[in-house]
């Protein structure tokens, strides 16, 4: 028998974007083995942990995964629950915006207008599953009023690589946790003005989690962006054999993100705030910061044995090896068959920036 939630969730379909390949975690993530199917913290797969989240709300049949062709064998290898057409495919990345617009569009053709959308990101790590869910059922519930809501991360610290959501009055009637008025978006903000906004309270994190209903969303669509809507109305009413106008199509809409294009512009906007424990696990130093450490505060990753004097504060990923170490401290270690990264802990940033410089080198076969 359907749990309560399962119930209550009746008119909820679940999309979840898979599409990136985390290149901050390289060597371990790449195209033929993506951040979001990782084991890394031997739980299962990023993917798989989010799908198991939401499964006390929705069945497989109401969850899609949006990925790219690259991905797209990879996924459905993965996942062989998933239903054969709950893996929608974008052609290329044009980002966010129009991938969740598709999305939409495709579920509106079959589905009431009334029916809600939910959008998570495949491959962050989320603590407390509970408190995950009670924050998605609020925004469920204020998306069925007309907004178009967004889920806010209490914030455990000042972080300028995050986006931050500034609240407004509280939306009535009452969900729990409560829903706010969007004030503003305000995009990774200098360390002071981080500060300032933990201090206040009515700041979080912008971790990309949306809720609304099908009518709302394509609305957002036609006023915020008009081309984009024609666009993907040309791609849903075409045959889906005339792969050629669907390309064309889908090439001619121009890449922007989900936030810029649409929720930054509407005006009915909510954000549920919840503190779910959440890290999108986007560096090799977020990884460290979730490991357990020993004494020497290292942290070993896929290690036979790991053997060291005088170091400390390092994350060691060997591929199985024994590794030993002398006088090293707060590295990142990552060695795999054909790479090996070695970096201050400090710098994991930074990764980004070598993988763009590998490719430029002609090294595809590591990326």
């Amino acid at each position: 028998m359907p749990s309560r939630s399962t119930k209550t969730c009746a008119d909820v379909h679940i999309t979840i974007l898979a599409g990136g390949s985390g290149t901050r975690l390289w060597p371990l993530s790449r195209t033929s083995s993506p951040k979001q199917l990782l084991d890394l913290f031997g739980d299962g797969s990023l993917l798989r942990n989010t799908i198991e989240r939401v499964l006390p709300l929705v069945p497989w049949e109401r969850i899609y995964i949006l990925t790219g062709p690259d991905h797209a064998p990879l996924i459905r290898a993965h996942l062989p629950e998933l239903p054969n057409g709950n893996l929608l495919v974008e052609p290329s990345p044009r980002g966010t915006a129009p991938c969740l617009g598709l999305a939409a569009m495709r579920l509106r053709k079959t589905r009431p207008g009334s029916d809600v959308m939910v959008s998570l990101h495949a491959d962050h790590v989320i603590a407390d599953a509970d408190a995950f869910r009670r924050g998605l059922q609020a925004a469920i519930a204020t998306a069925r009023q007309g907004h178009l809501v967004t889920v806010g991360i209490v914030p455990r610290q000042p972080e300028t690589g995050f986006g931050y959501i500034e609240r407004g009055a509280q939306i009535d009637p009452p969900t729990d946790p409560p829903a706010f008025a969007v004030a503003r978006f305000v995009e990774k903000p200098p360390l002071e003005v981080a500060r300032e906004f933990v201090a206040a309270g009515s700041y979080y994190w912008n971790a990309g989690y949306f809720a609304w209903t099908l009518d709302a969303i394509l609305e957002a669509f036609h006023r915020h962006l008009p081309a984009t809507h024609q666009a993907l109305e040309a791609i849903v009413s075409s045959p889906t054999e005339d792969t050629d106008a669907i390309t064309e199509a889908w090439n001619g809409i121009a890449p922007v993100t989900i936030d810029v294009g649409i929720m930054e512009q509407a005006t009915d906007v909510a954000v549920v705030p919840c503190d779910m424990g959440w890290n999108d696990v986007g560096s090799w130093a977020a990884v460290y910061d979730m490991q357990a450490r020993d004494e020497d505060a290292t942290a070993a990753m896929a290690c036979s044995e790991l053997v060291t004097i005088d170091s400390g504060g390092n994350l060691v990923h060997a591929g199985g090896k024994l590794v030993a170490t002398i006088g090293i401290h707060d590295l990142v270690i990552v060695d795999t068959p054909d790479a090996l990264l070695v970096m201050p802990r400090d710098r994991a940033q930074q990764v980004s920036e070598l993988v763009k410089l590998l490719r430029a080198r002609g090294h595809q076969e590591q990326l």
